[in-house]
């Protein structure tokens, strides 16, 4: 197989992983009927706008109002649901002013009116109401937990306990309404309580739980560790948890994850004379250890076709992080080839994609790279080891014509990773 007809393989596989999870296959089906009095969309993500789309075309005339959030480049056309675009992944000015309109849209709902929730990954930077702290010191807060290496489930315990909004709040917003959310996962195992830091949900963390990670790793902001032991010391109201009477009339319906992604690729793999293997769809971990994993699997593929024979293909999902160390460009997508590359054999025929399903990996402009037998024909082994260290992964796969570029996908169902072993 050439190089141009692995990249071909490895782009049209991308796509239909990303094609599976558009709002405009998965939402429809889980809309619920019309309600007697109004009709109220709201929402946060990457994915939101889309999603509000995709409501407004399965409900024709009806009359619908409502506001969205979703990132700066992701907003589509829409009829009668406004469309605010925001910062991600650190919060801004319009975020937190949409999300106080969300905040007033809700205060007038009563129990014959029913909402409808858009979540999707991104949505907890974009719906932002901070407590005990200011927006710029809660983007400060935002921009030391996306450097400390802290998963998303810790991440998002620590942004729940400093938000009027997240972590079951918005849900106490709504009431009486009838109120059905519906969420594109982004997080490994669909956590419902993480993804956009679980708005609408029952909240399983505590003040305690999010203290001692800001403590674990690091975060100096004093107002949000003073917001946090006021919370433990009971002088904050803690969120909703389990249990609590308020949900008890609230849909959640999981719409899309990445599992049925990395099975529509999948499909396209078989038909390109590959045999499939899905590792797994809830890979965690520093981007550049999975990488190296990866690698060694293809190794042992290669040199003892074991646990599986050439021709073959590796797929992988999940979210994994990167501890920034240095100041370089690039994603964990970019990382994770980047290791991969660097731990295979010199000419080693493997072709690889991964990219992030959103279409932007990290805040580059490019939805991931490929990590081919040409990567290092332009840039020396060497150069890309130095360029792992420092966290530079986009400057390699640049140089060597090994990005892809696409632009919002207006979905987002994790990263997707693929391995073509010939």
């Amino acid at each position: 197989m050439s190089a141009s007809d692995a990249r071909t393989v490895l782009v049209e596989a991308y796509e239909a992983a990303v094609a599976t999870a558009h709002p405009r296959q998965v939402v429809p089906p889980h809309l619920p009927p019309l309600p007697r009095g109004r009709l109220v969309v709201i929402g946060a993500g990457k994915a939101s706008a889309a999603m509000a789309r995709a409501v407004e075309r399965h409900y024709g005339d009806a009359a619908i109002e409502g506001l969205v959030i979703t990132r700066y480049g992701h907003a589509v056309a829409t009829d009668t649901i406004e469309i605010v675009e925001a910062g991600h992944p650190i919060p801004d000015e319009n975020g937190r002013v949409a999300t106080r309109r969300i905040l007033d849209l809700l205060a007038g709902v009563g129990s014959d009116d029913t909402v409808i929730c858009l979540l999707s990954g991104g949505g907890s930077a974009l719906l932002t109401a901070p407590v005990g702290l200011d927006l710029q010191q809660l983007a400060e807060v935002n921009r030391e937990l996306l450097l400390s290496g802290a998963d998303i489930g810790d991440m998002n315990a620590v942004r729940k306990h400093l938000s009027a909004v997240k972590g079951g709040r918005l849900a106490q917003a709504a009431a009486p309404a009838r109120l059905v959310t519906l969420v594109i996962s982004d997080v490994v195992d669909d956590d419902l309580s993480v993804i956009a830091s679980g708005p609408t949900v029952p909240d399983p963390t505590t003040f305690e739980q999010a203290l001692g990670i800001v403590r674990t790793y690091g975060i100096t902001s004093p107002a949000a560790t003073t917001t946090l032991e006021q919370g433990v010391a009971g002088g904050l109201s803690e969120t909703p948890k389990p249990g609590a009477p308020l949900f008890a009339a609230a849909e959640t319906r999981l719409v899309a994850s990445g599992q049925r992604s990395l099975e529509a690729a999948a499909s396209v793999v078989v038909n390109a004379g590959f045999e499939p293997y899905l590792l797994s769809a809830t890979i965690t971990g520093e981007a550049r250890t999975v990488g190296t994993m990866h690698a060694a699997i293809a190794r042992q593929i290669l040199d003892r076709a074991q646990p599986f024979a050439p021709p073959c293909a590796l797929i992988s999902g999940g979210e994994t992080t990167v501890t920034v160390r240095s100041g370089g460009r690039g994603g964990r997508n970019g990382e994770f080839a980047l290791a991969l590359a660097l731990g295979l054999p010199e000419g080693a025929p493997v072709y690889a994609l991964a990219a992030d399903t959103d279409g932007i990996d990290g805040s580059e402009n490019n939805a991931g790279v490929f990590a081919t037998p040409a990567l290092f024909s332009t840039v020396s082994r060497l150069q890309g080891a130095e360029a792992l260290a420092a966290n530079d992964s986009y400057r390699v796969f640049a140089s060597a014509n090994h990005l892809l570029v696409r632009g919002p996908t207006y979905t987002n169902v994790n990263d997707l990773r693929i391995l073509l072993i010939t």
